[in-house]
């Protein structure tokens, strides 16, 4: 089986825990207001086999026995089968698998429940709490999102949520106080990420003919992002 791959990055530290073989995979359905990788949204890249993307990884394999593979994007669920046989290929080899992903694409089939069997732990990117502010923000309902997130539940899978904070669309007290009660009371959750806007995928828009949407936003400051964390973690851990 073939599957149209970005990039890979072979040591990621960033991507999931320990080192990591880091799988950019091509073809997104959302467009993000400050998407930083716009070069992955269509398809394209390197058209390779399962085989011979994780004959990559297997060059430095004993590097990735304390950390493992993670697949990216893009949104790597466009290539569900794709994912699937490349999860269940690092798995035959005792290799820690993590999707990162939206949601966006979530179905509840069987294709899902063989690739959670695969996966020992789902980054969520949870884009914005409210349905009108993530459609303007991605060019999609959050719907979807949230039933994958209760689906991972039922299935006791490991989560750990990632959510951008960005001034003037995601970082606003009652937006971010919502994202920390839904969170309420989620055991499967190891870990909430909170991740700075900042503008550094500028470039790749001009290099595609792209106009960057938020060119008046500025990045945000340490102070607010501690103050984001703050408003999340009271909400998440008010009591029931």
């Amino acid at each position: 089986m073939k599957g149209y791959i970005h990039s890979i990055e072979s040591f990621g530290t960033v991507d999931g825990p320990g080192l990591r073989f880091v799988v950019f995979f091509s073809g997104c359905p959302m467009r993000c207001l400050y998407c930083h990788n716009p070069d992955t949204w269509n398809m394209g890249g390197e058209y390779i086999s399962v085989e011979d993307l994780f004959a990559k990884m297997r060059r430095n394999l004993p590097f990735y026995r304390s950390g493992g593979i993670t697949a990216t994007g893009g949104e790597p669920t466009m290539q569900i089968d794709f994912l699937i046989e490349l999860f269940k290929l690092a798995k035959s080899e005792g290799i820690h698998t993590c999707l990162d992903t939206s949601g966006i694409l979530f179905r509840e089939d069987e294709r899902y429940d063989t690739l959670l069997a695969y996966t020992d732990l789902v980054m969520l990117d949870i884009k914005h709490m409210f349905s009108d502010e993530h459609r303007r923000l991605t060019g999609h309902d959050n719907e979807r999102v949230f039933a994958f997130f209760d689906y991972l539940e039922r299935k006791g899978a490991k989560v750990r949520i990632r959510h951008v904070v960005v001034p003037g669309i995601t970082y606003n007290k009652e937006q971010l106080t919502a994202l920390g009660t839904y969170l309420r009371g989620r055991k499967n959750v190891e870990s909430v990420e909170l991740l700075s806007y900042h503008s550094m995928g500028m470039d790749k828009y001009k290099n595609l003919g792209l106009s960057y949407p938020l060119t008046r936003t500025e990045p945000l400051s340490d102070a607010d992002l501690k103050k984001a964390y703050e408003i999340v973690n009271a909400a998440r851990n008010a009591t029931l």
